[in-house]
């Protein structure tokens, strides 16, 4: 994806550096749902812990490491909807320069009977699909 036409900083913690004084692997999975739970607060005007949504899909690539001290800013987009699925890819940054890519998708689930539904209208209206 070209474009990530939402963005959020980080701010890297103490506990997410690891002994080589970078942020752990683990730990960008961890930025990715800071990422993902604002932008369903803010394009949704929804809390992840509100709906009921499962996460799917998770998958990283990483390119650099983040330092202890860096400036982290997490770009996401979404480049298509499914019935009932939200795919997001994600850019990584670390002062301006790609750390990682991602990809995550997430369901929305009717949790009385834990199976998909489909995504609200109003969903699908706010969200700026990207498709390249």
């Amino acid at each position: 994806m070209d474009e990530y036409p939402y963005e959020v900083d980080i701010d890297v913690r103490l506990r997410d550096i690891d002994f080589m004084g970078h942020v752990n692997n683990a730990t960008y999975a961890t930025y990715l749902e800071q990422a993902r739970e604002a932008y369903f607060r803010d394009v949704l005007g929804v809390s992840l812990t509100e709906v009921g949504t499962v996460l799917a899909r998770l998958e990283i690539d990483y390119t650099r490491p983040i330092d202890a001290d860096a400036a982290v800013t997490v770009a996401l987009g979404v480049p298509e909807l499914g019935t009932s699925s939200i795919p997001i890819e994600y850019e990584i940054r670390t002062n301006d320069e790609q750390a990682a890519t991602a990809k995550t998708v997430q369901v929305l689930v009717d949790e009385t009977t834990d199976s998909s539904k489909p995504l609200p209208e109003q969903w699908r209206e706010r969200i700026d699909v990207t498709a390249d």
